[in-house]
C-alpha cells in the first residue's frame, strides 16, 4: 500500500475546484426551481445559520442578499436557540442553513426550530443524505464530491458559487457572471503557482499574519485567516478594511505579515486608503486579487477580472494553495491538522 503524501488530498482537491465550477453552473436548473420557491413566498428578512469556514461562506452571502436582493439580512446565534431556548416570531423568515457536512447538531436543531415557528427553511450542504437536509424544508447540494482533507477548499468554494446561483435566481438572474468561472479558476491556479511559491518563501517564518478585504472580499480575508490558523497555526487574524484602521493597525509594524484581499470593484477601491497606512508602518504586504497590482506591496497575485460579486469565488484560491505551501514549508500535514475533525460537533 502507497503512503499518502503530507498533503496530498489538499492538493487534489484544490486542483479539482474548476471542474466542479463548471458542473455546478451547468447543473443550475435544480437550484433556480429552489430559488423559485423562495420568490414565491417572498421573505421579508433572510437569515443564515452556519459554523467554520461555512459561516464565511454565509458572511458572501449576507453581501449578495442585501445588495442584489435588498433584503436585510443578518446571522443566526445558534446558541439562543439550543442554550437559551428563545422562540421568535420567523413567519416572513428565510433561514438558509449552511453546512459542508450537514451533520452539525446545533445547526440542524435551529434548522427545525426555525422552521417549526414559520421559516422558510433551505439547507446548503456538500452532504445529500446529511440529517440537516431532511431538516429543512428545500436544499441545494454544492456538488463538490467527498473532501478528504480536513481543511475545506473544495466545498467552501463551491458553497460559495452555489449561494452566489441561489440568490442569483431569486432576483430573476440567469448566473450569467458565473458563467466562465470554470475556465477562470484553471487560469487563476496556472496562472498563480510562481507568485505563491514566493508568498510561501516570504511567509515561511512569520509568527503573525493580518488578513483584511472589504466588501465581498471580507469573506475572503475571514476564510484565509482560518486556512492559515488551522494548517499552519500561524496567529492569524482577519479584519475588514474599514475597522483596520479603527485600533487594530496600531498592532502593525515592520514584524508584521499582512494578506490584502482588493478585487475590482467598490470594495478594492474603498481598502487602497487602508493597505497606504499599513504600508507606511513597515508591513510586509501581499495583495491577493485583480485589483491586486494597484495597491502598493511587495507581492502581488493577480486573479482574472470578473463582476465583483463572483470574485471571491476566485480569490481563495491562491489563499488555498499558500496555505497548503506554507504548512508543508514549516513540517506540517494540511491533510490532518493537529487537534481537528471534519465534523465540529457543537451544541
Amino acid at each position: 500500500m502507497t503512503t499518502p503524501q503530507p498533503g496530498q488530498h489538499m492538493a487534489a482537491e484544490i486542483a479539482a475546484q474548476p471542474q466542479i465550477f463548471s458542473s455546478l453552473y451547468a447543473n443550475r436548473a435544480d437550484i433556480a426551481a429552489v430559488a423559485q420557491v423562495i420568490r414565491e413566498r417572498a421573505p421579508r428578512f433572510v437569515l443564515f445559520a452556519a459554523r467554520g469556514s461555512s459561516d464565511h461562506a454565509a458572511i458572501y452571502a449576507k453581501y449578495l442578499t442585501e445588495i442584489l436582493l435588498q433584503l436585510p439580512a443578518g446571522l443566526v446565534s445558534a446558541s439562543t436557540t439550543t442554550l437559551y431556548g428563545a422562540e421568535p416570531d420567523l413567519r416572513d423568515v428565510l433561514l438558509i442553513t449552511v453546512s459542508q457536512s450537514g451533520g452539525s447538531p446545533d445547526l440542524l436543531e435551529v434548522t427545525a426550530s426555525y422552521r417549526r415557528r414559520g421559516a422558510l427553511t433551505v439547507a446548503v450542504t456538500n452532504t445529500a443524505s446529511s440529517p440537516l437536509n431532511a431538516a429543512a424544508e428545500l436544499s441545494v447540494d454544492v456538488s463538490a464530491g467527498v473532501e478528504h482533507a480536513v481543511a475545506a477548499t473544495k466545498t467552501y468554494s463551491a458553497t460559495l458559487l452555489a449561494l452566489y446561483l441561489l440568490i442569483d435566481a431569486v432576483r430573476g438572474g440567469n448566473g450569467e457572471a458565473a458563467a466562465s468561472l470554470g475556465d477562470l479558476a484553471q487560469v487563476t491556479l496556472d496562472q498563480s503557482t510562481p507568485t505563491v511559491e514566493e508568498a510561501v518563501r516570504r511567509y515561511r517564518f512569520v509568527d503573525r499574519v493580518l488578513t483584511t478585504g472589504r466588501g465581498y472580499s471580507y469573506a475572503t480575508a475571514l476564510e484565509a485567516s482560518l486556512k492559515l490558523a488551522e494548517t499552519s497555526y500561524l496567529a492569524a487574524r482577519a479584519y475588514s478594511g474599514a475597522d483596520l484602521l479603527h485600533g487594530p493597525v496600531a498592532a502593525v509594524d515592520g514584524e508584521t505579515a499582512v494578506l490584502a484581499i482588493t478585487s475590482l470593484g467598490k470594495g478594492g477601491d474603498s481598502l487602497l486608503d487602508a493597505l497606504a497606512v499599513v504600508n507606511e508602518r513597515g508591513a510586509d504586504v501581499v495583495a491577493v486579487g485583480s485589483a491586486s497590482e494597484k495597491v502598493p506591496s511587495a507581492l502581488s497575485i493577480t486573479i482574472p477580472e470578473t463582476a465583483e460579486e463572483v470574485a471571491p469565488i476566485l480569490e481563495i484560491l491562491p489563499v488555498q494553495r499558500l496555505a497548503h505551501g506554507l504548512a508543508l514549508a514549516r513540517g506540517g500535514d494540511p491533510d490532518a491538522p493537529r487537534g481537528l475533525n471534519k465534523v465540529t460537533r457543537t451544541l
